[in-house]
């Protein structure tokens, strides 16, 4: 018998409309659609969004609105900009949301493991003691223990007391 894991909050991703181009550029270039885009943060250097299909509750990244696929090239303004957003980030999810660490990573390029390879971005994922289970481990799967949009409301109403 085949085990099935159901997963409706992806059928979005699959059947949804597709945007031409940089996603990034897109949300960069569309500050009317920060509340459906799930932004948390933007100022002149970059902006802060939840990730749409998080590793574990809270995940979001900064992103600098320049296209670029490489961090050697950025200015440092904007990339010391992006640790001083990482800064507030963490301190946000520690204290705000009570995680109990924090992981945070760029991958750069596709043979880097970026999902969206031509516009760098910062991961910061949350982590609480013992969210990794079995089936992480065995059946490389996650499990979401709750609902998205509760969280980003969550870490969006923190954003004014950390950022």
């Amino acid at each position: 018998m085949e085990d099935i894991l159901y997963a409706p909050w992806r059928d979005e991703y699959i059947a949804g409309t597709k945007i031409e181009g940089c996603v990034f550029c897109h949300i960069s270039a569309n500050a009317d659609k920060d509340t459906e885009f799930h932004i948390l943060h933007r100022d002149e250097h970059c902006f802060v969004v939840m990730n749409k299909y998080p590793y574990t509750p809270g995940h979001f990244m900064i992103i600098p609105h320049l296209h670029t696929d490489k961090l050697e090239e950025l200015q440092s303004e904007t990339w010391l900009h992006m640790a001083t957003l990482a800064q507030k980030g963490v301190r946000l999810l520690k204290e705000g949301f009570g995680a109990h660490g924090v992981n945070i990573g760029m991958n750069l390029g596709a043979a880097g493991g970026a999902g969206i390879a031509e516009h760098i971005h910062m991961h910061l994922v949350p982590r609480f003691n013992r969210d990794t289970n079995f089936i992480t481990s065995i059946a490389d799967t996650r499990i979401y223990s709750t609902d998205f949009e509760k969280i980003y409301k969550k870490i969006k109403s923190l954003i004014p007391k950390y950022f």
